[in-house]
């Protein structure tokens, strides 16, 4: 079974159809930047647009950056205030005129990683961490998602979390990698005092650099990059899409 995946970053739209008895896509990815500001009527207009280079007429999943029950988003802390409160599955379905399945992006990719990538037959607590233009957060209990956790934005020493250590803040400083990764490090001591996780994953666009800075990384906990690297919100939403169906 196809479904068609999208995944909302702060950054970049981008999406595919995916098999997702096989979490494998089965046409290459499509992407286009994230418009700024990232207002709802622009980034359904681009969001369409990336359905529309597929040709695609059926059911979608859609992932956003911040948290969204039953379609409804409640906070967007990296796209613009007018998202808050915002229906968005049924923005996005009236745009594509199909049934449009909405989730947090970090849980996206948490989904589509416990079922193909690094969390797959993990027991006991696995969490993902995306590490992008913010921190996303997706955790796992034997295989079953708390949704929404939000976890970025743990005060860590007097600091929203992902404002010193999420990968955009490294980008725009230049800084070094060793640096970076002391900021990393502190922030995982605290989530796993917190959550003492079998298993951490590192996603987003920084897993594909995972040699650069988890060598570095001193916690106890095993920390592995994600296997499905920046495609794993895609994924996830392509499975999502299929869960939601009646």
């Amino acid at each position: 079974m196809e479904r068609l995946g999208i995944d909302i970053g702060g950054s970049g739209i981008k999406g595919a159809p995916v098999d997702v008895a096989s979490g494998a896509l089965t046409a290459e990815r499509f992407r286009l930047e994230t418009p700024q500001p990232a207002t709802p009527e622009a980034v359904t207009e681009t969001m369409a647009e990336v359905v529309g280079h597929f040709g695609w007429t059926g059911p979608v999943g859609v992932t956003f950056p911040g948290i969204v029950r039953s379609g409804v988003i409640h906070s967007a802390a990296n796209v613009d205030e007018a998202w808050v409160d915002l229906d968005a599955a049924g923005r996005f379905g009236a745009a594509i005129g199909a049934p449009a399945t909405v989730l947090n992006d970090a849980d996206a990719a948490g989904i589509a990683e416990v079922a193909f990538g690094a969390g797959k037959g993990v027991a006991g607590v696995v969490l993902l961490l995306t590490f992008g233009t913010g921190i996303g957060s997706a955790l796992f209990v034997d295989g079953r998602l708390v949704p929404n956790t939000e976890l970025g934005h743990l005060e860590v020493d007097g600091h929203d979390a992902e404002s010193r250590a999420a990968a955009s803040v490294r980008e725009e400083t230049d800084m070094s990698w060793k640096k970076w990764a002391e900021r990393v490090d502190r922030y995982l001591e605290v989530v796993e005092a917190l959550f003492s996780p079998a298993l951490i994953i590192v996603g987003g666009g920084v897993s594909k650099k995972a040699d650069k800075f988890l060598p570095l990384i001193e916690i106890d906990t095993p920390i592995v990059p994600a296997q499905l690297l920046n495609e794993a919100g895609i994924v996830g939403a392509a499975m999502a899409a299929v869960a939601a169906a009646p």
